[in-house]
């Protein structure tokens, strides 16, 4: 998954639709049209990925058209919303963990039958990963990458504040200990988080409860998620480790304040492992597993993948497609590009083997680590409405000028099932 904070692995540029119109392309219909796969993209070097991947379902299905459509990361569920709402979807399309609540209606549930069809089965995948595209219990697609969130850290601050470093199976009173250590010379022992994922993660590895059941019943209200919450905030306002937000608008705080050395440590995705052990001011990080408490050290298992969409007019086709999008081959490719880890468990050995020795072993071990206890993230179905309305709120929150109670509770109000 390669994306900037919140999002997933960027693809592309054309205008995304069911139809190309004059290439004769459309949905999967009649004999002779493509199979149109559509996915996000945000360089010319991610759109050469995709194509890489859609070469190998070719190769593999050398009787079926198949035709890559894609768009950046925003117009995509844009152009997602109303392809769906007239019945105009891709049969393949892509699909990210934490947006799929508001497209299930687009999109077919897969039954056994459907995966065998396909050529693939739940147990290809490694631990967990089928949870990322289901909703409710149902399968709406399948994964083609992993993540989960770590803690990072700078090891040059960390050691000139004579801070223990991270490790795994540290706790969070070892936490607390370090970032506290680390807040020294005008300089903050943590990164506070805004977007979704960065600011959740620790109190859901710290209460052992998500903001949401497996039903899909929003619980912002739960005590120990509430009671974690603003502990999270209290980093802020109450141990003072971490520096309160400027605005809004700085969505990318606290990973900001990790890589402009303002923070000795912050909480980010697997995604962006290599980037800060490689950071472009050279300063020697760390990564380690989400500290445990008392509850354990829930995290989720995040990811994007492919579902086959109702309008689909050639199911058959559309999941051979979607199996060879996902098979070994094209689950290899990506691992050995080391541009995401894969879902495909036999295929992420060639993910660590493609990295830099000086920092693979770490890489991996902490890999293994973090996804030993990973739970599929549950979601609602006004869940991108809670994002948007908490997300500008937590500035007031780590200014000390409303609770984190009272946020989710107003969150919880307003958008409960």
């Amino acid at each position: 998954m390669r994306v900037s904070a919140v999002a997933a692995i960027a693809v592309g540029a054309v205008a995304m639709t069911g139809c190309a119109s004059g290439s004769g392309a459309s949905n999967g219909g009649a004999d002779g049209d493509a199979i149109v796969v559509d996915m996000w993209s945000g360089s010319e070097e991610d759109t050469a990925a995709l194509e890489a991947q859609i070469e190998v379902a070719k190769k593999q299905n050398p009787d079926i058209k198949i035709e890559l459509r894609t768009a950046p990361w925003g117009d995509f569920f844009t152009k997602l919303t109303t392809n769906m709402a007239s019945g105009n979807m891709a049969c393949v399309t892509g699909m990210n963990s934490g947006q799929l609540a508001s497209y299930t209606d687009g999109f077919l549930k897969l039954t056994a039958d459907d995966l065998k069809t396909a050529g693939l089965a739940e147990s290809d995948f490694a631990d967990g990963a089928t949870e990322i595209l289901k909703n409710k219990g149902d399968m709406y697609g399948l994964p083609f990458d992993v993540a989960t969130m770590l803690a990072y850290y700078n090891e040059d601050m960390l050691t000139s504040a004579g801070a223990e470093l991270p490790t795994v199976g540290w706790t969070f009173d070892d936490f607390e200990a370090i970032a506290a250590k680390a807040t020294t010379g005008g300089k903050y022992g943590f990164g506070i988080g805004m977007g979704d994922f960065q600011w959740q993660a620790l109190p859901i590895a710290k209460s052992g409860t998500q903001p949401v059941a497996e039903d899909g019943t929003l619980q912002l209200d739960d005590k120990d998620f509430v009671s974690a919450s603003e502990w999270y905030a209290g980093l802020v306002t109450d141990q003072k480790v971490a520096a309160p937000v400027a605005s809004a608008s700085d969505t990318g705080w606290g990973e900001n304040q990790f890589t402009g050395q303002n923070a000795a440590m912050a909480v980010d995705g697997t995604w962006n492992a290599v980037g800060y052990l490689t950071n472009d001011a050279g300063f020697k990080a760390g990564l380690a597993p989400l500290p445990t408490g008392e509850s354990g050290d829930l995290s989720l298992i995040l990811g994007s993948g492919f579902g086959i969409a109702k309008s689909c007019e050639n199911k058959e086709a559309a999941l051979k497609v979607l199996g060879s999008l996902l098979s070994k081959d094209a689950q290899d490719y990506i691992a050995s590009s080391g541009r995401s880890y894969p879902a495909r468990a036999e295929s992420q050995p060639l993910y660590f083997e493609s990295l830099d020795e000086a920092y693979r072993d770490e890489v991996q071990s902490v890999f293994e680590a973090a996804f030993a206890n990973v739970q599929g993230q549950y979601v609602s179905d006004n869940w991108a409405k809670v994002g948007t309305f908490v997300q500008p709120e937590l500035v007031s929150v780590y200014n000390g000028q409303t609770s984190m109670s009272d946020v989710l509770s107003s969150a919880q109000q307003q958008f409960g099932n």
